[in-house]
């Protein structure tokens, strides 16, 4: 038997690039033609965070709960489950988030944010989110394995974090967590994989979400005037 510093991160997967994107083959060909609905929410929450109506941060939220918890049923617990025991343990994560947006929703305590560093940074990500099914006909995946927002969870993940960043509150810090940790989980995973350029959006979520919370933290400890709606 090998010794254990012999084994390399890729010896640990369960399973082959290819199995893992037949995934999203399979998932958006049993959700035909659901991804327009998808695309259509992202809209909606994007012109929600961007007009500001009365209540958008109930909406928001609100609608990131459906999402999460779809997302967390429909293809973590039901498809990855297939190929990957550790999703028995992810599924949860999606399940306590998408409670906790729900609770958000209810209670309320959310507001958007004018301007700013984080501000800005949740567009981005929002961007990236938005942008993120074009990276499968650019990988050779094709549109088939596209990954969607509601539908795949890493552009779920990034987008809740990009529209995150555009509200503020105290608990914006308690809906953060789980989002990083799967986009960070994720980012590795891909990594392994040897697919860097599908690693590097999750990645670039986790590291833009830390830079834009650091930036309002140091801020607001320094007494300098936060923007305001």
């Amino acid at each position: 038997m090998s010794e254990w510093w012999t084994y390399r991160p890729e010896d640990f997967l369960l399973f082959s690039p290819r199995v893992y994107w037949r995934l999203f083959e399979l998932h958006n060909a049993a959700l035909w033609p659901g991804q327009f609905a998808a695309v259509a929410l992202l809209a909606v929450l994007v012109w929600l965070a961007a007009a500001r109506p009365a209540g958008h941060a109930r909406l928001i939220t609100a609608a990131l709960a459906l999402a999460w918890a779809f997302t967390g049923w429909a293809f973590v617990w039901s498809r990855t489950a297939t190929i990957n025991w550790a999703a028995e343990y992810l599924a949860p994560l999606f399940a306590i988030e998408a409670l906790l947006l729900a609770l958000v929703a209810v209670l309320g305590g959310l507001r958007g944010r004018r301007s700013g560093i984080a501000t800005v940074a949740g567009w981005l990500l929002v961007a990236l989110a938005a942008a993120q099914p074009l990276l499968a006909p650019v990988s050779g995946r094709g549109w088939a394995a596209a990954e969607i927002f509601a539908i795949a969870p890493d552009p779920t993940a990034i987008a809740t974090l990009g529209l995150l960043l555009t509200l503020r509150g105290p608990m914006v810090w308690a809906l953060v967590p789980i989002p990083l940790l799967w986009c960070a989980l994720s980012a590795l995973t891909l990594w392994t994989m040897g697919e860097p350029a599908a690693a590097a959006l999750p990645l670039a979520a986790c590291l833009v979400t830390l830079a834009a919370l650091l930036a309002v933290a140091v801020q607001t400890r320094a007494g300098a005037p936060v923007p305001r709606s």
